[in-house]
């Protein structure tokens, strides 16, 4: 069976990505109205917002997983010899805590490497590298500093937002460039040579 690049995956989960980075821009608006007004038209504005937000990052999740998922088992074909994760460890390091700091990185990055010669080791692993700050960063920011600034905070909401936004656009473009080396890869009539790890 020959194998194709996870185009329409890749398109869905950008797609939904980007659009649960915006609900959650509005969500983090709504809640801190609500902060600051206490009034019932503010409680249920944010609440419908905020369910919203879930269902389409819950959305977004699994279509990201389902892509990685399917990216894995090609990087997997495409060089056989190459250090690919397991499909459980690719799906199930997300999910355990501590690792899931650490590890979906290079997970990530293992794909790539494997997916094709016309990967580029700086310039490729850079984009991941940013992405994973971002995101990262966003989760501390949530976690710690939200721990001790007011959820009234506009600085507060500013910082997280903007990076909720940069984390989305930057795995938007990771999804992107996973999927146009699989692609290119694919097309070629023999597996590539997997690349040294740096």
């Amino acid at each position: 069976m020959t194998r194709k690049a996870p185009w329409i995956l890749a398109r869905s989960a950008q797609v939904t990505i980007a659009a649960a980075a915006v609900a959650d821009t509005f969500r983090a608006a709504a809640v801190r109205d609500h902060y600051l007004d206490h009034a019932d038209a503010s409680l249920h504005k944010s609440g419908f917002i905020s369910m919203i937000f879930i269902y389409l990052m819950t959305l977004a999740i699994v279509l990201f997983l389902v892509w990685l998922a399917r990216s894995r088992r090609n990087a997997q074909e495409l060089s056989p010899r190459a250090s690919v994760p397991s499909r459980g460890w690719t799906i199930g390091a997300w999910f355990i805590p501590v690792v899931n700091f650490f590890v979906p990185r290079q997970l990530v990055l293992d794909i790539g490497r494997a997916s094709s010669a016309s990967w580029q080791e700086k310039r490729d692993t850079t984009l991941v590298n940013l992405w994973w700050v971002a995101w990262i960063t966003h989760a501390l920011v949530l976690m710690v500093v939200g721990a001790w600034v007011a959820p009234g905070s506009m600085a507060f909401l500013v910082v997280a937002e903007a990076l909720m936004i940069a984390a989305a656009v930057l795995l938007g473009l990771v999804i992107e460039r996973i999927t146009a080396v699989q692609s290119s890869a694919l097309g070629a009539t023999v597996p590539v040579a997997p690349l040294a790890q740096a």
